[in-house]
């Protein structure tokens, strides 16, 4: 079913009204620390985390070299430990770190489609003492990418990673046992399995304000990325048993024919992996925010609404402006949306950048999905450090937020580095920039 946007307001919630207090501060830096140099040749993501009193960073050094910093907040000094892996030219290859809850690190990265890559540290919050764990179950661990940590509905441990390649490849889902420091499977099967004719890209699970596990998908048939399609769904209450928006279960794994199908998108529909978002309005209902071709071609953002019992379909921008995707390997995205949340006074907000059309938030009426108001893009970080300073051509600054917690009112840190984009997981012929300082930045806002 399909609605188009109309206009309606609606009463404010608490919630929101802080949300838009903090939102409208301007952010200064308080402190940047830099790290080491770091590789900038192509985009690869970073990890920064603070746990307790330290702070963590995971990146490819100068030499390409997995590396591992570690300093105490009060401290401007790191200390560095070097992993025996070496980043190429793929894109995928990422690193991620997690703490458990003995305060042992683990780490993941550098993989696509080889076999895992598993650190864990000997002594708790050791960075010199990281052993390669060859593996963690030992079946479905030859193919591996996308590795992810995060916790359980009762904060279990829990890793997950896609086993094969584009248009062949099944989810698989670990969780961890402190007393023995193994891993066991959390499900006897995948969760979801392309059945050797496609994969899912998966998008979450996704812990929301109703308790559930909120997962979203796409399918994809093979290594080109404009063969995505078909926008599906399922949730959970324990990561095991998984359901339906209706509520009915679902056998696992989950396959094509048996997952709840959102919108039908068909291969070349403009609708593609990485830009699926999981958003809640403040009534706690489910959003999932992607985009599409409209009927003129052209690529619309749209969000889709679980209302009893119904998926509504909502396009929301009215772009003049096609973009096809097309091919294999890393590329850089023309279009980017972001999920919806609650804005106060019966509204919602919703983040956006276009290659055409610049970067802003729309504010949409709740019931509608119209677009009341257009806001230029929020700083969570002072204007003037989203500009490269490296005179190369085509370098960008990227950023990775911090995925633990300071413990410190109205601090967020921040790690950048400029670096080159995604080149389709190839090699560079040419000049490539030198290696940039890898930047820890302390913000703060101005209340």
């Amino acid at each position: 079913m399909f609605r188009f946007p109309a206009f309606r307001r609606y009463l404010p919630t608490l919630l929101c009204l802080l949300m838009m207090s903090f939102s409208a501060h301007a952010r200064t830096v308080v402190k940047e620390i830099e790290v080491a140099p770091a590789w900038a040749g192509h985009r690869v993501g970073f990890h920064l985390q603070t746990h307790g009193d330290r702070q963590f960073v995971c990146f490819y050094d100068a030499d390409r070299r997995m590396t591992v910093a570690v300093r105490e907040l009060g401290s401007d000094e790191w200390d560095f430990a070097v992993l025996p892996e070496t980043v190429g030219w793929d894109s995928h290859n990422y690193i991620t770190m997690t703490v458990d809850d003995d305060d042992h690190l683990h780490l993941s990265g550098n993989m696509h489609n080889v076999p895992l890559i598993y650190f864990r540290s000997r002594e708790p919050l050791d960075i010199h003492s990281f052993e390669r764990i060859p593996e963690m179950v030992g079946e479905e661990e030859s193919r591996v990418t996308y590795p992810r940590f995060f916790r359980g509905p009762s904060n279990e441990l829990i890793f997950t990673y896609r086993e094969g390649g584009s248009g062949d490849g099944e989810q698989i889902y670990n969780v961890y046992d402190h007393s023995d420091q193994s891993w066991r499977r959390l499900l006897d099967q995948p969760l979801v399995t392309g059945e050797g004719k496609r994969n899912a890209y998966l998008r979450g699970p996704q812990r929301g304000p109703d308790g559930y596990f909120h997962l979203v998908w796409v399918w994809r048939h093979d290594y080109r990325a404009q063969t995505n399609h078909h926008l599906s769904y399922a949730r959970s209450a324990d990561l095991v048993n998984w359901e339906n928006s209706r509520g009915e279960p679902i056998a696992l794994p989950i396959t094509f024919d048996t997952g709840e199908v959102v919108d039908p998108v068909p291969s070349e529909g403009g609708i593609i992996n990485g830009n699926t978002r999981i958003g809640f309005d403040s009534s706690g209902r489910v959003v999932l925010s992607y985009h599409k071709f409209d009927g003129d071609g052209n690529t619309q953002a749209y969000n889709a609404r679980l209302e009893e019992g119904e998926w509504v379909i909502y396009q929301v921008s009215d772009w003049n402006y096609r973009w096809f995707f097309e091919g294999g390997g890393s590329i850089p995205f023309e279009i980017r949306v972001g999920h919806v949340r609650p804005y106060g006074d019966g509204r919602l907000i919703q983040w956006y950048h276009h290659a055409e059309y610049g970067n802003g938030r729309w504010v949409l009426d709740e019931e509608t999905f119209e677009v009341v108001e257009n806001l230029p893009p929020d700083e969570p970080r002072p204007a003037e450090l989203e500009k490269p300073k490296s005179e190369f051509p085509g370098v960008q600054v990227i950023w990775a937020g911090d995925s633990g917690r300071s413990g410190q009112t109205g601090i967020r840190y921040h790690l950048r580095w400029e670096t080159l984009g995604p080149h389709r997981d190839r090699p560079r012929e040419g000049d490539i920039p030198d290696p940039f300082m890898l930047t820890v930045y302390k913000i703060g806002s101005d209340q």
